[in-house]
């Protein structure tokens, strides 16, 4: 008999459709009822040994809350007949409800049930047990995870442990992960978790990798790509992390239509094992990453998210370094100019944080200065050095793709039918705040509220440097010392300028946009524990973003 070894995630939802993703034990017919009624069913298809099923599900009502099960070969699995939760449901949004996207990034798996948790509660985690607890309350309508939903290269006590059993840990990797079974073993220590397990069952949600999902400081230049590449072992676990990436993040991204217009998707799911067809694909976007995109566009009403590839789609080429090879930054372009009228709120998901501390900023800026020879060859080797140490990587590190993001989230905020605020979501530095920027001369400054929204971690570690760095980071007196070191470099000053007009915040946090109209509303939460007490997510900050 077919088991549900993880899931079911509910991960595209629309106002009639949705698609439920499952891994199960076995081949068999994945069902998801809606109501009792049937709602869709999926065959299993089979990648390395294990078997998933994307169940998509129409004719679903707007406006309302469906609750559903999950069946294998007509047995049902889910939910689990002494769940603690409240049922599973589809929510369908009405036309013009207000939308609330919850996001952060950086999750490590929580701690097993008894264990003390070494960085203190999941926000993920306490997100659940709100929902749970009032199930009819306000929760997000989409959870956008920006990145690092796994951590290849920093594996738990429990996983290392599961590793030795598996080879010998004196060999490279270490205990990191090395192939597409051990990727398989992170995504159930993250998701199985019951409070997250339930959560991404009710809450549908939106992927995007970043480097720990495959290394740290994933393609940070080409030395650094040349350097792994000649290790024995990095083939193998770039391949695995992409092809885990497609199957237990990407899927789910598509919506019902374009899962219909995927031919690798139609592919895999027409031979009895795609684990080849799959494998080629991951060797492509390996050897050429221009030919495959993982960046996507997810309409809520009319609020556009466009989620951006920046660690697969990097050109890397020192004297042509890009975040975006020229068809992703067209695709982009094209996305977020597309139909303005239709949008009310555009919002740009990119891991990576466009507008960073000023100090931060100009050391990468000053850094990619030196890396492409600006100061001889010997500051190159130095740059090179110090951007794989001090993981210099970030938009400022890519001095044109910068520039190039600027000049769009300008003309995509200008204008008569101008959204009324463009925002762009980030994570990645373990800590959140709220960065505006300014256009000197005035004339090119767009008519929305243009704003960086940075939300990290989910469940990490902030080590006190990184608290200390970031907080002076944002000073007076740093601001001065990173013109100092831009003029060494003699980098080019960016176009804008920006301030900080909230944080830095230390925790692990989310934070929520509620969008509805024109209005806009952001809240940062945190998971705080009180001793003898469950935690629970805490507002430290609440404001409107438009008038």
């Amino acid at each position: 008999m077919a088991e549900l070894r993880l899931g079911p995630l509910l991960r595209y939802a629309d106002g009639s459709a949705a698609t439920v993703w499952v891994e199960t034990s076995r081949p068999c017919t994945a069902e998801v009822r809606v109501g009792g009624a049937p709602g869709g069913t999926a065959r299993t298809f089979q990648i390395a040994g294990h078997h998933y099923a994307l169940v998509a599900v129409t004719g679903l009502t707007p406006g309302a809350d469906h609750p559903y099960e999950v069946l294998l070969d007509d047995t049902p699995v889910w939910p689990p007949p002494d769940s603690p939760f409240p049922p599973s449901v589809i929510r369908t949004p009405a036309p013009g409800d207000p939308v609330r996207l919850a996001f952060g990034s950086c999750r490590w798996a929580s701690a097993p049930a008894g264990e003390p948790d070494p960085v203190g509660p999941d926000a993920l985690d306490t997100l659940a047990a709100r929902i749970a607890t009032a199930p009819d309350g306000d929760r997000p309508d989409v959870l956008v995870l920006l990145g690092d939903q796994v951590y290849a290269d920093e594996t738990s006590k429990a996983t290392r442990r599961w590793l030795a059993a598996r080879r010998d840990l004196n060999d490279p990797p270490g205990a990191e992960v090395a192939d597409y079974e051990e990727y398989t073993h992170l995504y159930y220590e993250s998701w199985l978790d019951p409070e997250v397990r339930w959560l991404l069952s009710t809450v549908p949600s939106c992927m995007i990798f970043d480097d720990h999902d495959v290394i740290d400081d994933w393609n940070t230049s080409a030395s650094w790509l040349a350097d792994m590449r000649a290790t024995p072992w990095w083939r193998e676990r770039i391949l695995s992390g992409l092809m885990s990436y497609w199957v237990y993040q990407h899927l789910g991204n598509l919506s019902p239509g374009e899962l219909a217009a995927d031919p690798l998707y139609g592919a895999v799911r027409a031979v009895a094992d795609g684990t080849d067809l799959l494998r080629d694909l991951a060797c492509k976007a390996d050897a050429e990453p221009a030919t495959v995109r993982w960046s996507y566009r997810r309409d809520f009403g009319r609020v556009r998210l466009l989620m951006v590839d920046t660690r697969a789609a990097r050109v890397l080429d020192e004297q042509n370094r890009s975040m975006l090879d020229p068809g992703e930054e067209r695709w982009l372009r094209e996305q977020a100019l597309d139909t303005p009228e239709s949008c009310d709120h555009l919002l740009i998901g990119t891991s990576l944080p466009w507008l960073l501390p000023h100090l931060v900023h100009d050391a990468e800026a000053w850094d990619a200065a030196l890396c492409k020879g600006a100061r001889g060859e010997r500051w190159a080797r130095f740059g090179e050095k110090l951007r794989r140490g001090a993981d210099l990587e970030h938009w400022a590190a890519f001095p044109e793709s910068f520039d190039a993001l600027t000049d769009l989230v300008a003309e995509a905020g200008s204008g008569p039918d101008a959204p009324a605020t463009v925002c762009v979501l980030s994570g990645d530095v373990h800590h959140a705040y709220v960065a505006e920027p300014t256009w000197p001369d005035g004339e090119s400054s767009p008519r929305a509220r243009v704003l960086q929204l940075t939300c990290s971690p989910v469940h990490n570690a902030v080590p006190a440097a990184i608290r200390f760095g970031f907080r002076f980071g944002w000073s007076g007196l740093a601001r001065g010392l990173g013109g100092w070191i831009a003029g060494h470099g003699r980098s080019r000053r960016p176009k804008i300028d920006w301030r900080r007009t909230g944080g830095p915040w230390f925790g692990n946090q989310l934070m929520t946009l509620t969008l509805d109209g024109r209005s806009a509303r952001l809240r940062l939460e945190q998971a705080r524990a009180r001793r003898g007490a469950p935690a629970r997510l805490r507002t430290v900050m609440e404001t409107g973003l438009t008038d």
